[in-house]
């Protein structure tokens, strides 16, 4: 394994969920970090860079890799995480949810990485690891525009490993299946529903995050599709 104590990593929806399970099990690698989110939250974490930050904003991307540069003197890692979803029929699916998912899960995602890119190349062990899902691997009934959202950034990942892997930069898509969090309730999914019981945890995807970044340089990983032993298979 890669030692990562010393890097410096900035993660995009990190106030809650995954990105904050992220955030953590980074920290404990001693990863000096940008936490960009919605509500500026720095997770209890002291000497971190944490501003308010909607991905939807490119100049508030841009402000907040700018600023974790500034503070730590580079940027070697970049997480992609930012995302919302809802679920239900393509026709029943609200014109703002729609909207918001690709906002977010699209625009956001290209715009992260336009914002952090310019810094990754001046690292010696750049990384972009995008947090997609098992809805950008294939389709899922009553989550179209959802897997619409989710085949984007996987592919943007894919063409951007071809792009860049001759600078040094490696791209990986993990893509985790069902995962226990407050994520899409409201919007489909309710605290009640027995699928949740099943479902992985925020720290299980962290775990795979740590996996990815600490192969040895020779090594890059294309894609993590992982999911809970509950959760049916397709194809």
């Amino acid at each position: 394994m890669r030692r990562l104590d010393g890097r410096v990593a900035l993660v995009t929806g990190a106030s809650r969920g995954i990105g904050a399970a992220i955030a953590r099990s980074l920290a404990g690698q001693g990863v000096r970090l940008g936490l960009a989110s919605r509500s500026g939250s720095d997770l209890g974490f002291a000497g971190v860079v944490a501003q308010p930050c909607d991905v939807r904003d490119p100049r508030a991307l841009e402000a907040i890799a700018a600023e974790t540069v500034r503070r730590f003197g580079g940027l070697d890692i970049l997480v992609v995480n930012a995302g919302v979803g809802a679920y239900g029929p393509f026709l029943e699916l609200p014109a703002e949810d729609l909207e918001a998912m690709i906002d977010i899960n699209v625009k956001g995602a290209l715009y992260a990485v336009r914002a952090a890119l310019p810094h990754l190349l001046k690292s010696d062990a750049p990384e972009i690891v995008t947090i997609a899902s098992e809805a950008g691997r294939r389709g899922l009934p009553f989550e179209a525009a959802y897997c619409a959202s989710k085949f984007a950034p996987v592919g943007m990942t894919r063409a951007l490993d071809h792009e860049l892997r001759p600078h040094g930069v490696r791209c990986t898509n993990v893509c985790p299946g069902g995962v226990a969090t407050d994520f899409a309730m409201g919007h489909g999914r309710t605290p009640d529903m027995p699928a949740l019981q099943g479902m992985m945890a925020p720290d299980d995807v962290a775990e795979v995050v740590l996996f990815v970044l600490t192969r040895p340089r020779n090594q890059r990983i294309l894609e993590v599709a992982f999911r809970p032993v509950t959760e049916a298979s397709w194809g």
